[in-house]
């Protein structure tokens, strides 16, 4: 359903810079020629910005300087000029306390590198984690022609003939070796294999849900999302890319035109659907914030009631990202439930998400199938999370379905980290595990601290999994009976830093409730003694976070990003 319009050369944004016969277009061009082109790479043409977040301290994204020259082979091919722009790196890996602090500042710059330059469309490569909702909230917001190009997953793990899966299987080594059933030499030999290529992590984690739930809204091109990192169909992919960007910018095709309420359903039906990683929630209640569409928790909580899950992925599941791929990948899975999506909406190619998906085929029906009849994340409400929580219960052991026990409480990550392997802790299998401070403000930025590790007392027993409960996030490859996401949060004196040690706490999953079992007026003496703790952040972005940040109920964007009236384009004197 390509727009009729259709734009004049002396229409595209870029012309303002390049176009007028005066002194200003005279420095911009004669600029021009001193990186060595001439008129003839830009008039008439659009400037096409690929926004590349290569970084030699982000693993996922090694590969993207060839990504992007095959973008740019595409734009050439379709009568644009390209020009590459790198923009903050945001590493899972490296970045303390957390790469989630610092999704805003990408944003941010992604928005202003768009808006302040000689730009007609944008081409943004992202994959690791946090990458992917800034640089689509960014570019939402600056509003001028996107198309989103994933990084792609890496190669399956590989350890004497097992397949190892990101993040899932270390952190259950790291158990059996904390258990003393795995030597040190053991350790180093997974060490070596679990990430054997570049690529974001092969199972469905954060990066693997974030990039389907941007083909999903159709910000990519059909079937992108799947493709392996190392598989030559993706530099294929990235060509058709730069392609199809120059075509969007003379139909003057916008951000708003795709990412509206329907698209924005879709998108979460995709997650249930994949059994998709908790932190998609926080993001896609950012990301539709900037494009104006308001996605309550419950609306969440709605679409996996009846949605059932079909990706047999682990952290939940058997299979990784590679099996996903062959299998059909994303457009086989979203066939499966075209009844439940609004499948006549508009995507990036200018044809329905409908048309995008007809006629996809599974061709491994173990990987992709009904596993329940429901999404694999629920929202939690009580009177310890009166604005929500979330938990993957999809990857949670049955019997914590509905649990009371007593908390152990830590009042921030430095305290657990000091006391969790305590032998002389006062922890039972039925403890229920609580850390405070480690929420937007808290911690600062939600670190994926959610998975909290169960005391080693405990594992040597054989015990893999408590109920454990933080207003921090945990790794989209993390599983177990984790209450994530708990607003508000215990730094600005949100429930849970009311919690003390024997407290009892009733989770409910059926019943989707998270309560601290005691009175009303225990509960209201406790909140007129808690006293605030010193706030981390004096100056520079820290303050700013801190400061200007939402909680996790509304997607931790800063208040100030949110939808409004557009920014009037910059003046050129």
């Amino acid at each position: 359903m390509p727009s009729e319009t259709r734009l004049t050369p002396e229409q595209l944004r870029s012309y303002r810079w390049f176009g007028p016969n005066d002194l200003r277009s005279f420095g911009h061009r004669s600029r021009a020629r001193q990186m060595g082109l001439a008129p003839a790479d830009w008039q008439g043409k659009p400037v096409i910005a690929i926004l590349n977040t290569w970084s030699e301290l982000v693993p996922c994204h090694l590969h993207f300087k060839i990504l992007a020259e095959n973008v740019k082979r595409g734009v050439l091919q379709a009568g644009g000029m390209p020009v590459e722009i790198p923009v903050l790196a945001l590493s899972e890996t490296y970045m303390k306390p957390t790469a989630m602090l610092y999704r805003n500042l990408l944003a941010m710059e992604a928005e202003e590198v768009i808006r302040s330059q000689p730009i007609d469309g944008v081409v943004l490569l992202g994959g690791c984690d946090k990458t992917t909702p800034a640089l689509i909230m960014g570019a939402t917001s600056a509003g001028l022609p996107f198309i989103f190009v994933p990084g792609g997953p890496m190669l399956r793990g590989n350890w004497h003939g097992e397949t190892l899966g990101s993040g899932s299987d270390a952190w259950k080594y790291w158990d059996e070796k904390r258990a003393g059933k795995l030597s040190e030499d053991e350790w180093c030999e997974i060490e070596d294999g679990i990430a054997r290529s570049y690529g974001h992590c092969m199972t469905m984690g954060t990066a693997a849900t974030m990039t389907a739930i941007a083909e999903t809204l159709g910000l990519t091109l059909p079937g992108a999302s799947s493709i392996p990192a190392v598989d030559m169909a993706h530099w294929r992919m990235a060509a058709e890319s730069g392609r199809q960007i120059v075509g969007n910018v003379w139909r003057d095709q916008r951000p708003a035109e795709l990412l509206t309420a329907e698209a924005f359903h879709n998108a979460i039906v995709a997650d249930m659907a994949l059994g998709g990683s908790t932190n998609a929630i926080i993001h896609l209640i950012a990301m539709a914030g900037r494009a104006g569409v308001s996605l309550p928790l419950e609306k969440f909580d709605e679409v996996s009631r009846r949605t059932p899950r079909l990706a047999d992925l682990r952290p939940v599941g058997r299979f990784l990202m590679e099996d996903f791929y062959y299998a059909g990948g994303l457009r086989a899975l979203l066939a499966q439930v075209t009844d439940l999506l609004h499948a006549d909406v508009p995507t990036v190619n200018g044809k329905t998400l409908r048309a995008n998906i007809a006629g996809a085929q599974i061709h491994n029906a173990e990987v992709i199938r009904e596993l329940s009849d429901e999404g694999g994340t629920a929202i939690l409400r009580g009177n310890l999370a009166p604005r929500g929580a979330v938990i993957k219960h999809a990857a949670m052991e049955a019997r914590f379905m509905k649990h009371t026990g007593p908390a152990v409480v830590f009042r921030d990550y430095n305290d657990l980290a000091a006391r969790i392997d305590d032998p002389a802790l006062p922890v039972t299998p039925d403890s229920v595990i609580v850390l405070q401070s480690a929420g937007p403000i808290g911690a600062p930025g939600m670190p994926e601290w959610g998975m909290l590790p169960i005391p080693k007392k405990l594992v040597e027993q054989g015990v893999r999994d408590m109920v454990r409960i933080s207003d921090s996030r945990m790794s989209g490859t993390s599983y177990g009976a984790c209450v994530l996401h708990v607003a508000p949060e215990s730094a600005i004196g949100g429930p849970l830093a009311l919690v003390r040690d024997g407290d009892l706490i009733t989770l409910d999953v059926a019943a989707r409730r998270i309560d601290l079992m005691i009175s009303e007026d225990e509960f209201a003496a406790r909140k007129e003694a808690w006293k605030a703790r010193p706030p981390h952040g004096q100056r520079g972005y820290l303050s700013l976070f801190i400061n200007e940040t939402t909680q996790a109920d509304e997607g931790c964007d800063f208040r100030f990003l949110h939808h409004s009236a557009a920014d009037a384009e910059p003046e050129i004197h």
